[in-house]
């Protein structure tokens, strides 16, 4: 095995461990490593907060980037039909969630009360890196329904932090869907996990709720910046509606991830 393969699979066992379903591993050399290097380090609580972040308005937060809204063409809008009606085929199965266990999905934050649950396949996220497949997503997305079973939302599809706008808008049109993705983080430094309750004028020091959104404010307050935490996302509520709003999120907002 060449050192570049065990440095992904080194990789992917960090992100695997700890940060769930919102991570995506690097195919990179390790001289390419600095920012790899911060999400190795990242614990099981920043993957919690980012989780977290998503429940709230995406539009205006300066830990969080949107894609620019595209002119719509009829082309999108046939385009996006095709993909949820491929969707609803090839994971209807998953509307039994103990299938989407047999095949290799894995509960994010088991244990915990959340307002989506995602189960993520990992052999699929890191296909995902490679090459769309609407019928393989990083993540099967789940509503507690009555008497708390499970029921089937839609799906989050995965694309790497460097991935063009035109890369994004061939895998699901940006007229259609806005990706977002996790930015300019303020993190405690290693080893300080307590000092996620830090708290200054009444708001977390730390994590996507802090106003510190640069390097020099993260600095001052002795943490660890990370401009860039994961790879860019987007959630499809294929099966929740067949309004497109609620489908594609409502545009700049993720209504879906409301409660």
């Amino acid at each position: 095995m060449n050192g570049g393969a065990r440095w992904l699979i080194r990789c992917c066992g960090v992100a695997l461990l700890a940060l769930g379903p919102l991570a995506t591993c690097r195919a990179q050399s390790p001289s390419d490593s600095a920012e790899m290097d911060a999400m190795d380090s990242t614990d099981h609580q920043a993957a919690h907060a980012a989780h977290e972040a998503m429940s709230g308005s995406m539009s205006s937060d300066p830990h969080l980037v949107l894609t620019p809204v595209r002119p719509r063409s009829p082309a999108d809008s046939t385009r996006a039909v095709q993909l949820v009606a491929q969707m609803r085929v090839a994971l209807a199965r998953y509307h039994d969630v103990r299938a989407a266990e047999a095949d290799g999905f894995r509960k994010f934050l088991p244990g915990v009360k959340q307002p989506i649950y995602h189960f993520t396949s990992w052999r699929w996220a890191l296909s995902a890196r490679r090459r769309f497949d609407p019928t393989r997503p990083t993540s099967l997305l789940y509503r507690e329904g009555p008497g708390g079973a499970l029921v089937l939302a839609g799906a989050m599809y995965t694309a790497p932090d460097r991935t063009s706008l035109d890369a994004l808008d061939q895998r699901i049109p940006l007229s259609v869907a806005r990706w977002h993705e996790h930015v300019n983080w303020c993190l405690p430094p290693r080893g300080q996990r307590e000092r996620w309750r830090e708290r200054r004028d009444g708001k977390p020091v730390f994590g996507p709720k802090s106003s510190i959104a640069t390097a020099d404010a993260c600095t001052a307050v002795r943490g660890r910046f990370v401009p860039r935490l994961f790879g860019w996302m987007v959630h499809v509520m294929a099966f929740e509606s067949d309004d497109p709003k609620v489908i594609w999120g409502g545009g700049a907002e993720h209504d879906h991830m409301h409660q």
